[in-house]
């Protein structure tokens, strides 16, 4: 990173307040929604989640960046990235170390955002900034230096999923047991997982047509924005619960079986995006701690016959999973293959592995 005087920018939100610092990164305007995560490890996982796609995000974890940027070559599936570029619209951050340091970093914060068009803002007053964002809710914003933009992006008004999904059908591992994996911003690690346990994973795009192809199981993945936005998976998951085979799904996964199932999902006030989230297992004595990153839940008292709660959060008592009563049809809120975050339900592949 260069150690030259820092141009000034900004965060503008829809409401009129601004945070002001300075610019690294691309040097782009950029708008969109406007979200925080207070993981305290884990930005190269993060900023490439897709479920991130269309959002500015905000890290409330002071320092980012002293540990660089990893290499990207070899194997994507054991890589500390989650896609093949950074996903994020933006970064807004505190400090910003100005030297990293690791043994596999490879470049700098910096520089890696800016070879992929992303701004980021530092020196920003991010406790103040998060207050707000809790207080008012998750809001749209721009990141600008000198002009101010007043044509913000919102990603719930968007399919963001045909955005970031695959646009053609990939294979990885050789297993007997076959999982089509519907892609609507799949995380590397979610298919890591899988293979990781002897499966055979088929990546289809969030529209391929499921009737099309022999599988196992289903799984669905992580992914940004409305999950109301994606009617041709809803659809294609509806058709896909008469054939009774084990369906898993992920995060934005989650949401889509409950919309197949005949519930509704509805908008966070600012979301759950940390490492850190406790869960409660329905029925059970058993808390876990999870990784999250969702702006969505499911409406519990929309569940149709049949369904039920399998995870609660702790903390405000919203849906976290639900599970069908006699069919293998199960999905978390939380993200069990973690990256970043603790892996205390990972059992859960093998659960799904075993119904296969």
């Amino acid at each position: 990173m260069s150690h030259k005087k820092p141009r000034t920018a900004a965060l503008t939100l829809k409401d009129g307040s601004q945070y002001s610092g300075f610019a690294f990164g691309s040097l782009s305007p950029i708008s969109g929604e406007v979200v925080f995560n207070t993981g305290l490890v884990g930005y190269p996982e993060s900023l490439t989640d897709p479920s991130y796609s269309g959002q500015i995000l905000v890290l409330t974890y002071p320092l980012i960046g002293n540990y660089g940027v990893p290499d990207s070559k070899g194997d994507k599936l054991e890589l500390l990235f989650e896609s093949s570029r950074v996903q994020i619209s933006g970064l807004i951050i505190s400090h910003l170390s100005p030297d990293y340091s690791h043994w596999n970093a490879m470049e700098s914060l910096s520089h890696w955002l800016k070879k992929n068009s992303v701004p980021g803002v530092y020196g920003v007053d991010t406790r103040s900034l998060t207050k707000r964002l809790r207080e008012e809710g998750t809001m749209l914003g721009a990141i600008s230096q000198d002009e101010v933009l007043t044509d913000y992006f919102d990603p719930d008004e968007h399919n963001m999923v045909g955005k970031v999904s695959c646009q053609k059908i990939e294979t990885y591992g050789s297993g007997e047991k076959r999982v089509v994996l519907i892609d609507c911003g799949c995380k590397n690690n979610i298919i890591h997982s899988l293979v990781g346990r002897g499966v055979k994973v088929v990546r289809v795009p969030w529209n391929h047509d499921l009737s099309s192809i022999e599988y196992d199981g289903i799984f669905i993945s992580n992914g940004p924005g409305n999950p109301k936005q994606a009617t041709t998976t809803i659809q294609s998951l509806r058709a896909a619960l008469t054939k009774k085979k084990p369906i898993f799904g992920i995060c934005l996964g989650n949401q889509l079986l409950a919309l197949a199932a005949g519930a509704d999902t509805y908008k966070l006030k600012y979301g759950h995006r940390s490492q850190n989230q406790p869960c409660l297992e329905v029925g059970t004595k058993r808390c876990f701690i999870t990784s999250q990153n969702h702006g969505y839940a499911i409406d519990g008292k929309s569940l149709p016959k049949g369904w039920k709660p399998w995870f609660v959060n702790a903390n405000d008592q919203t849906i976290e999973g639900i599970r069908h009563e006699t069919l293998p049809f199960m999905s978390v809120q939380f993200h069990p293959e973690a990256r970043p975050g603790p892996t205390d339900t990972r059992h859960l592949f093998d659960q799904f592995v075993e119904k296969l």
